[in-house]
């Protein structure tokens, strides 16, 4: 979240249940099977185990997850299990309290530490705690969160800080490849190997540390892009269709409401344009760019 806030949109203008319920049914007919429940942070929506239990009825759809900030995961994780939820992933930046204020702006680390304990308790495996590495603010904790990924069975998921929204000299400043992790991990003396099987692992390069109880992996789309291999789409909660995050493309389906078949034509418009590049290296370089990107925030269309 920008330290000035964003403008929130009016809850009017945000998908209701029902209609998200609807786009998913043309999407898993055209053969959609995973879905990703984001935000913003999904968690502050009233009754979402009740859209889970719907999306998980809905045929073709086999895996759910959700991606959180985590401070109100302890109260609904077993609800949402019980709902269909098989994995959750939880944003969390840091392991020192006065930075967690710091960097999320808001919110309490306690808070997010209980809901990944819940989380555990509730059956969810793997869980998955998502740090996005920033260069001078959270980088000399590469170190314990290696450890906690030795310790514990979670999987820590390192991201690097992509200019979603904002690629401006502060970004620049704060952005870290991710091959730091690696080269810490070495000369801490752990024994790397690749992982495989890891759930729903999407675009992350995943590790095992010799006798580590959970793993690590790396997501870095700027270092090494992994366009090519993404099949994603992503539904706005006020209605927008977007074939990849970073380019201000976006297709609205509010007005394809009603009509089955119309909903199933944004989605092969939206296939349709997918970029084969979200170019964000060229942006780091400084260089120019072949579209627009967007100015949404991650914290408005969702991480």
């Amino acid at each position: 979240m920008p330290e000035d806030g964003v403008e929130f949109t009016e809850s009017t203008n945000l998908l209701s249940y029902d209609e998200i319920v609807e786009v998913v049914k043309a999407g898993a007919e055209l053969g959609i099977k995973k879905l990703r429940i984001t935000g913003g942070e999904p968690l502050i929506r009233p009754g979402l185990d009740e859209l889970i239990s719907r999306l998980s009825r809905i045929p073709g759809i086999n895996d759910i997850a959700l991606t959180t900030n985590g401070i109100f995961l302890a109260k609904q994780a077993q609800a949402l299990k019980e709902a269909g939820l098989k994995r959750v992933n939880i944003s969390l930046d840091t392991l020192d309290a006065a930075r967690f204020r710091f960097i999320a702006r808001r919110g309490d680390l306690r808070r997010v530490l209980e809901g990944i304990e819940a989380a555990a308790e509730a059956g969810f495996d793997p869980i998955k705690l998502n740090c996005v590495l920033l260069k001078g603010v959270n980088e000399d904790e590469i170190m314990q969160f290696l450890k906690l990924a030795y310790e514990q069975p979670l999987h820590v998921r390192f991201i690097e800080y992509m200019p979603i929204g904002h690629a401006d000299e502060n970004w620049r400043k704060h952005y870290l490849p991710l091959s730091r992790v690696i080269e810490i991990a070495e000369e801490e003396g752990y024994k790397l190997s690749r992982k495989e099987g890891v759930t729903g692992n999407g675009p992350s390069d995943d590790w095992q540390m010799a006798g580590a109880v959970g793993s690590f992996g790396l997501i870095h789309p700027i270092s090494d892009h992994f366009c090519s291999n993404c099949n994603r789409l992503r539904l706005t909660a006020d209605g927008n269709l977007k074939p990849c995050l970073y380019w201000v493309d976006e297709l609205n389906v509010k007005e394809a409401l009603g009509d089955p078949d119309a909903i199933k034509q944004l989605y092969y418009k939206a296939m349709d344009i997918k970029p084969e590049n979200h170019e964000m290296a060229a942006k780091l370089a400084d260089s120019a760019q072949s579209h627009v990107p967007t100015e949404r925030r991650m914290s408005q269309i969702g991480g």
